[in-house]
């Protein structure tokens, strides 16, 4: 069974659709990219499974409609790391990411160690214990990348959506990143989904690529498949060429255009 089961699923925006029929399951322990232009939907799929926009179709965990399961036990269930998170500038990072065990928490219930503790390490396994004191507002837009996944990873969902989650961090932060989504799948068996940019990164850390193009899944399956240069072109007007690293990584090269 699928940690995530999109089923026919649609989002609009007054009256636009972003998302049209869109099906696609996540297993425990895979890594689903989704890939495509600007446009083509993949932020608004994944707010759709975080439950932060209305949608038509089914979406369930586990088997469970997303539409029946409580507030509180979907957030211990899905973390979402969205693109423009909403930071409150006077919060410390500390504090924010605590926010993460809030679904483990009774209502008006105190922090306990434990959760003290999971949030912490949180940030360590990202390298950012040094930025618990700091206040958000103070950080650099790849300490906040990093903090904002901490929470997340406090959070520990079994489902984690990511939405370019490399933006504004360095070649080294974006590995550090990636490699701890990669350790964390394989320890605890979570489900990712997650949308990428970067194609080469999409092709070394996911195991399956999903490619939407104006709201609709148009190509699904093994990384191979998907990213052909004659794929590309056709849906995202990109000149590239598709070779093989030292290691037999697949890397996307993009090319410049021909001038007389």
């Amino acid at each position: 069974m699928s940690a995530v089961t999109v089923s026919g699923v649609s989002v609009a925006y007054n009256g636009l659709r972003a998302v049209a029929d869109v099906d696609l399951g996540v297993g425990p322990g895979e890594w689903v990219a989704l890939i495509g232009p600007n446009g083509s939907g993949k932020s608004s799929l994944l707010r759709a499974v975080a439950g932060t926009v209305e949608y038509e179709g089914d979406i369930l965990f586990d088997g469970v409609d997303r539409r029946v399961v409580g507030r509180r036990q979907a957030a211990r269930q899905v973390a979402l790391v969205p693109q423009h998170p909403f930071l409150p500038v006077g919060m410390r990072s500390g504090e924010y990411v605590l926010l993460g065990r809030n679904p483990h928490m009774g209502y008006w219930a105190m922090e306990k160690v434990d959760d003290l503790r999971v949030s912490m390490q949180a940030l360590q396994r990202l390298s950012a214990e040094d930025l618990a004191h700091r206040f958000l507002g103070s950080l650099s837009g790849g300490e906040r990348q990093r903090v904002v996944l901490a929470r997340a990873i406090a959070q520990e969902a079994s489902v984690l959506l990511l939405d370019e989650p490399t933006t504004g961090l360095d070649i080294g932060h974006q590995q550090q990143v990636l490699d701890l989504v990669e350790d964390l799948r394989r320890e605890k068996g979570i489900a990712v989904l997650s949308a990428l940019h970067d194609l080469t990164l999409a092709a070394q850390y996911a195991d399956r690529l999903a490619l939407l193009d104006g709201g609709r899944l148009v190509a699904e399956g093994e990384k191979s498949q998907i990213l052909t240069a004659e794929q590309l072109a056709r849906f995202s007007g990109a000149r590239v060429s598709v070779v093989r690293g030292p290691e037999g990584q697949i890397v996307v090269i993009p090319r410049r255009a021909q001038r007389a």
